[in-house]
Formats: structure tokens, sequence, C-alpha cells
């Protein structure tokens, strides 16, 4: 057996998710996202849809002298009742070629709306310390920290980074001030010139690399593993199963919060022989989704999932590159429930006399994808699966004549008495957490680790997750 299928067999192993087609799908009461077909058999007239976000209000001006036009490879994330931000700081004179000097930069908000540049005093620029720089050196050009929320991690290493090329490891008390772990790099096959990211994979018990690397004349990702850290397996290529071969600039890979066993990632898409604006670099971008379940394998949509759009400074070169972390906020909707909210860069190194920009995206709760049917009617029926709770709720989406009803279906397709479609309670509105129901009540606890099918029936509607509980 050669060390590249050895690591696929790692991999496919340590998920734990992949059971053969004949066997039942333990979702147990776990959240299951439709992103893709993993949990579908079959759909008629109806469709995975991919969703877009909604653009709503700058985040950030790099109008500060460390910062500039040449601001990107940003992380956000939440901790605790704050939100952190980390950026990279530059200025780019394309005329002359000189950098006003990389440095790493930091951000922070109470509600991931509205950010603040605390003065740290740590580092100087211009003969001041009065910034919020918090490294300048080795790995300023793409650092990328997350906080550990390994239980076995040292008080002074409770968040970690990764930088630089090759990449070495950092690691800090708090978020603030960054120390190298040691002097030798940690990952050295590969590109690097990129964002290349790290994070505690708390399934799987484990971190999770994901860096640039190119193959067959492409810009694309490569992953390993470590117990702790420093020590990392040898790094294998992703694989995008039906997928053209594009330039994958970055790859924003994260855990998803509310469903960790699922890996979603936003990858930048670069096409360097396109050009809308003819005076400045050539190349433009779009934003990706691509989600996994192993780690390894990802089903990559080919439509944008960030569109450019009406902003002519959104067309340059190198812009629309999604920031690493999806975090939760409130809506400014009265009585909404929580949004999702990520961020992408515009006018990077676009108007060369001008800042970059930071701008934030919204979506609903798990609204990446969804299973769409038309009003005429569409249905879809999932494998066989055995769960663990009483009530299946779903995360939906009708018109005003729109519907979803439900169906629980022995593993061979034949309808459960009591739990007929007939008997299902038609369901219509807009909410985050429905609890299906039958005329005979909602409690389906008697079919709990028995094989079962779920047919939905879907009336111009959008379905994006389940669970039982």
């Amino acid at each position: 057996m050669t060390f590249r299928i050895a690591i696929l067999v790692f991999f496919a192993g340590s998920m734990g998710l992949a059971a053969p087609v004949d066997e039942p799908i333990n979702v147990g009461s776990r959240l299951e996202l439709f992103v893709d077909d993993y949990l579908i058999d079959r759909m008629t007239t109806a469709v995975l849809e991919l969703q877009h976000p909604t653009p709503r209000e700058l985040s950030m001006v790099y109008d500060k002298p460390w910062e500039g036009n040449d601001c990107t490879y940003h992380t956000v994330f939440q901790d605790g009742e704050l939100y952190r931000m980390y950026y990279r700081g530059n200025n780019w004179d394309q005329k002359t070629g000189q950098s006003s000097g990389e440095c790493v930069c930091y951000a922070q908000s109470t509600d991931g709306i509205s950010w603040e540049r605390p003065e740290l005093g740590l580092e100087e620029f211009a003969g001041s310390k009065k910034n919020n720089i918090i490294w300048k050196g080795y790995g300023s050009h793409n650092f990328a920290p997350f906080r550990d929320p390994n239980p076995k991690c040292k008080p002074d290493e409770k968040y970690k980074a990764l930088g630089g090329g090759p990449l070495k490891a950092f690691k800090s008390p708090d978020g603030i001030h960054w120390s190298l772990m040691q002097e030798e790099p940690v990952i050295t096959n590969g590109d690097f010139d990129s964002q290349n990211l790290a994070f505690w994979d708390s399934v799987r018990g484990r971190y999770v690399d994901f860096h640039r690397k190119s193959r067959d004349g492409y810009r694309d990702i490569m992953t390993c593993t470590s117990d702790d850290f420093l020590h990392w397996s040898e790094p294998v290529f992703l694989e995008y199963p039906g997928s053209l071969k594009e330039h994958l600039y970055t790859n924003q890979i994260t855990p998803y919060c509310r469903a960790p066993h699922l890996f979603f990632g936003f990858p930048k898409r670069f096409l360097p022989s396109r050009s809308v604006l003819p005076d400045h670099l050539p190349g433009v971008s779009d934003g990706l989704l691509m989600t996994s379940r192993d780690g390894l394998h990802f089903k990559r949509w080919g439509e944008a999932f960030i569109r450019p759009g009406l902003q002519r400074e959104r067309w340059g070169h190198r812009n629309n590159l999604t920031a690493w972390g999806i975090v939760a906020t409130k809506s400014d909707i009265p009585d909404a429930p929580e949004e999702l909210s990520i961020y992408s860069t515009e006018n990077y190194n676009f108007a060369m006399t001008e800042p970059s920009r930071l701008r934030r995206f919204t979506l609903r709760v798990d609204g990446f994808v969804s299973v769409r049917a038309p009003l005429a009617g569409g249905e879809m029926v999932t494998k066989p699966i055995v769960f663990e709770g009483k009530e299946l709720v779903i995360n939906f989406s009708t018109s005003a004549a729109g519907s979803v009803r439900v169906e629980i279906q022995d593993a061979e397709g034949q309808p459960v008495p009591g739990y007929e479609l007939a008997e299902s309670v038609e369901i219509f509105g807009d909410q985050i957490e429905r609890v299906v129901a039958w005329k005979g009540g909602s409690n389906a606890s008697q079919l709990a680790g028995k094989p079962v099918r779920l047919r939905f029936v879907i009336k111009d509607a959008d379905l994006y997750s389940m669970r039982f509980r």
C-alpha cells in the first residue's frame, strides 16, 4: 500500500460517517444540513439550490498609515462575548513596487457588526506604538490564528496560529501577545503564498491544516493532521469529485459551529486570464462554497456563492476573498432570529490610492443550500437512517401558498402507519426550528433506533436542515 493510499484510508476511517449503501445512516440527534446528497436517496421535481448571502455594511475601511490598499487574509471568530478579527496590514505602491511593511493587525467587536482598533502599544510603526499591530516579522504575510478548544491545551497556548512559508507554529495566552512555538517550520510541503490555516477538530480529536500547493498548473489545496500542532502527517491534496480544475486562491475551511462534523470551505476562485478593467492588473475572482464530511473529499459548487456584483472595485484581480470564520450576529429585523455573518474583501489593490475594505455578508442560520421545489410540488426521500429522540425538527421557508409535509417510511419505502403523508400536518411559514407533527401528534420515539426513510413533499418552499431531538 502506498503512503498516499494509507493517508486516504486514514481520513476515511477517522470520520466514521460514510456508511455502506445497504446500511442505514446513523444520524443520532445531530443536526444535518442538506448541503450534499449524503442523506438523499432521490428527488422528484426538487433540486439542491445554492443560496447566496446578502451584502451588508462595511466592517472595516483600512485607512490607517500601517494599513492601506493591500489589507487581506482575514480571520474572524467569536470568543465568548468578544468577536476577534485578525488581518494583514500593508500598503503597496504598484508603480514603485514599494511596500509600507506587512504586519498583523487586530480588531475587536461586541456584536460582529461595529469594529474597533484597540491601541495595543506592542509594535512600532513610523516611530509610534499607538496602533493595533500585534506582530511584525516572519509570518506577517499570512498569519492565521484560531482559539484552541482542545481540552489538553496549555494555558500559554490557548490561541494558536500558522504563518509564513514554510509554515511555522505560533502560540498566545490571550490572542494578543504572540511567540513562536519553535524556530523550525512545522509544515514544509506546500507553496504557502496564501492564507494557510489550521484548527482543532473537536469531532475527530486532532488538529487539521489546509494550505496551498499547486497541482497540474492550478492553485490547489492540501491537508494534513497533527496531535500536538508541531508534528504533522504528510500532506495530501483535497479531492473534488465532478468539479472542474480551477485556481483556488484560498480555502477558508472551517467546521460549522452548529454541526461540527461538517466542514464548510469558502475558497476564492481566481481566473487569471480574464480582465474586466484593462487599466488594472489582470484576473477576476469570486467566492465559492464547498462542503465535506471527511475533510478530504469536497462537494464544490461551480456556481459562485458570492459574485463580484455591481461594484466596479470588486472586479479587481484579487477581490472577493472571504474571511476565515462564520459567526452568529443579531438581525436588524425586529424579532428575527440570529443570522450568520461572513466577511469579504473589496477594493483590494484596485484604486491604488484608496484603502481596501471589508464588507459583512449575512444569511439565515443553516441557509447555505436548500432542497427547493416549485409550487406544483416536488419530493425528496432520504436514504434509510437511524435516529435518536422523539421529535423531528426542520429549518424551512415557504411562500404564503407553499408548504412542507413529511411522511415516515420503513427502510423498504412503505409508509409507517400513523406517519403517512395523509396524516401529516401541513407546515407553512418561515422558521429555524419547527416541530413536524402528524394528526396523532409529533412523538416519533417508537421509531427511534429503527431504520426509516423520510419523505418530504415540498411546494414553493426551501428545506435547509433537520434533526431529531
